[in-house]
């Protein structure tokens, strides 16, 4: 799929859309909007450090339709699970799918949003658990559709802070902003480069001459019951022992060397994934970009631990195929998909040899995420 063509906020493919919602509650939704996916091609664990990242959004996108119905609390109806359940305001519902819409309603509550009663469906093409976000595409998409709905005046970027707030107390990941951001404000023309402490942020053409391949390894992971929480408690603590706000804030590299492991290992890699994400945005070749990737997931993978050896193969495999300038995991890691950077027009080959290689090491599950993400319109 080229990348030359961005998508409008509140636009681009409606899965099932109003269709979908009158099959489910008998009427016409009143709004509704949809969101996408993203994948990180470089800065991985900094945006919660105040770092620097490179995401671009995926062609896959969540949609949400949404009315206003007679009561009381709210119905949601999730046509990948074909479920629908049913919760207040006063109680969080166990769904855990349900969680991510009802911290949106609660942070819109607190901000004194008379909320209705309410009837959400809820479509999806971003696949889920593998590290594309799709947990952050659900929270913009109902917050795009409720903005419509009630006309509520809020920005794109206020709707990614909602979003964020919303993944932090409501499912338990002390997630940064990145996700937020990208699903609200990429499109999958470009790279958006964002400074998460600032917010500073602009739209950059993706690596001319290649064209990104995403990857799932068939290893699902859950961030919360993972070690995401206590990967940014230990960043926390390295700040808080060399002085610094943030990890971000690290001037000299030598002063990491200082603390204890595994905290030195965990800013290691905060250090240095900053520095390839401004060397990317200075104007990184398609080669130079791939060594970077590489250098990413090295580090993800011994400074800050989070791959896994199913993953580490998958990605090993990429990065030795000759059409292949890198590869690396995308998401928080524990499991999930990697994306590589290829020779545009091979995408279909690579995925092929790969996954059967793959495969012949004794892996199940894995599969190519439909549609190439993203590719350069340089190609």
């Amino acid at each position: 799929m080229s990348g030359g063509r961005g998508q409008a906020p509140d636009g681009g493919p409606v899965a099932e859309g109003p269709r979908g919602f009158a099959a489910a509650f008998g009427h016409d939704a009143e709004a509704g909007a949809d969101a996408p996916g993203r994948v990180n091609l470089l800065g991985e664990h900094t945006d919660y450090n105040d770092g620097f990242v490179l995401p671009t959004a995926t062609p896959q996108r969540t949609r949400v339709d949404v009315s206003r119905w007679t009561g009381p609390g709210i119905r949601l109806h999730a046509a990948e699970y074909g479920t629908t359940v049913a919760f207040d305001l006063e109680r969080a519902p166990p769904e855990h799918h349900a969680r991510y819409v009802y911290g949106c309603l609660r942070e819109l509550a607190a901000l004194g949003v008379e909320l209705p009663p309410l009837e959400l469906h809820v479509r999806s093409s971003v696949p889920i658990g593998v590290g594309l976000s799709s947990s952050a595409a659900l929270e913009v998409a109902t917050l795009r559709a409720l903005r419509r709905l009630l006309a509520i005046p809020l920005d794109d970027v206020e709707i990614a802070r909602i979003a964020q707030r919303a993944e932090i107390a409501y499912a338990g990941v002390q997630c940064g902003i990145m996700d937020q951001m990208a699903a609200s404000l990429a499109d999958t023309g470009h790279m958006l480069f964002l400074d998460t402490r600032s917010l500073d942020r602009r739209l950059l053409p993706l690596p001319a001459g290649g064209a990104m391949l995403v990857l799932d390894s068939g290893q699902p992971r859950r961030l919360a019951e993972s070690g995401y929480n206590t990967r940014r408690d230990e960043c926390r603590e390295a700040a808080r022992r060399l002085g610094v706000a943030s990890l971000r804030d690290v001037a000299d590299p030598a002063a990491i060397e200082a603390l204890p492991d595994p905290l030195r290992a965990r800013a290691r890699h905060v250090f240095a994934e900053n520095a390839r994400v401004l060397e990317a945005v200075r104007g990184a070749d398609v080669a130079r970009f791939g060594e970077l990737m590489n250098a990413s997931h090295a580090s993800l993978r011994d400074d800050y631990q989070v791959s896994v050896p199913a993953l580490d193969a998958l990605v090993g495999l990429l990065q030795s195929h000759p059409d292949v300038h890198g590869a690396r995991l995308t998401g928080a890691g524990f499991g999930g998909a990697c994306v590589a950077l290829c020779a545009p027009g091979r995408e279909a080959a690579v995925a092929n040899s790969v996954l059967v290689a793959y495969a012949a090491l004794g892996h199940s599950g894995s599969q190519r995420v439909p549609e190439p993400v993203a590719t350069s319109p340089g190609a």
